[in-house]
């Protein structure tokens, strides 16, 4: 059925799914924005017939989600990227997500941490030897930074929420979410160990999906010597599947911390994450195992 044929032609939902018909065009969707382009790759990751890969791929580049840029002319060869329209579906996956984690897979209560052994701790682990995509976020100054920038070991530490004493920014009963407190505890003692992090030839950045304006605001409180990255549009959130819960209306990190190496590849993770301030000691001793820095 095509979208036009569509007895209820006002309705976006409806529209939407003129598109999204099938799960084959989310997971197509989910996997080109984790950083997998190109049309081999994505049929071994899919396990879908090249028919069907290329009937989806076709629908999604006619209805402006994805665009074909190419990277060989003999044979033609193209890679499939997210247009800013395709970029606009990041938060409906992180919704899927939330939503699934929440309620098929979980009891339906708002949580900010997982289980040890759950299927997002597991997922979450299987992160290691996967390249970050190649996002660009805001820092809270507004400069663009792109994460998988192959020049040094990283520390992302991924965060629910922090905020500056007076901005009203945590939502009601957040004290009540488990695992969501901590967030400003853990920003300081990275700050406190930042010189070390530094003698170590790592870099730090802290990220949050909150608006560049509260991280700043926070980081200025804070007087965090390193910066804070939002990813409110959802950009690494939807790339890596991460761990999110919602709560007062918008989408959070769970506490998850990877290390990354010079080559945008990921060495180690964190999650779940229940000493905020342990877990800071803990990576630094990670950072000095596997980058080969100094004790």
């Amino acid at each position: 059925m095509r979208r036009e044929d569509l007895a209820d032609a006002d309705c976006g939902i409806a529209q939407a799914l003129g598109v999204l018909g099938d799960w084959w065009t989310f997971l197509i969707v989910r996997d080109v924005a984790g950083g997998t382009t190109r049309f081999d790759a994505l049929q071994r990751e899919l396990g879908v017939s090249r028919r069907a890969l290329t009937e989806r791929l076709a629908a999604l580049v006619e209805h402006g989600v994805l665009e074909r840029r190419p990277y060989s002319q003999h044979p033609p060869r193209y890679d499939y990227l997210l247009t800013t329209r395709g970029e606009g579906l990041l938060p409906v996956l992180i919704a899927l997500q939330d939503w699934g984690t929440r309620y098929l897979m979980g009891d339906g209560d708002v949580t900010a941490t997982a289980d040890a052994g759950s299927a997002e701790a597991r997922r979450a682990h299987e992160l290691v030897g996967r390249r970050l995509p190649e996002v660009v976020l805001p820092a809270a100054d507004g400069q663009p930074v792109a994460v998988a920038a192959t020049d040094a070991w990283t520390v992302l530490y991924l965060f629910p929420g922090a905020y500056a004493p007076g901005t009203n920014g945590y939502p009601l009963g957040w004290a009540e979410i488990p695992g969501a407190r901590g967030c400003t505890l853990e920003s300081a003692t990275y700050a406190k160990r930042h010189p070390d992090f530094l003698a170590a030839g790592v870099r730090v950045y802290g990220v949050s999906t909150q608006r560049p304006d509260q991280l700043a605001a926070f980081a200025a409180y804070a007087e965090l010597p390193f910066p804070l990255l939002s990813d409110e549009d959802g950009r690494l959130g939807a790339g890596l599947l991460l761990p999110v819960f919602r709560a007062g209306g918008a989408n959070r990190f769970k506490r998850l911390t990877l290390l990354v190496d010079p080559t945008a590849v990921v060495r180690a993770v964190q999650f779940p994450v229940t000493d905020p301030a342990g877990s800071v000691q803990e990576m630094l001793t990670l950072v000095r195992e596997l980058a080969g820095a100094p004790d």
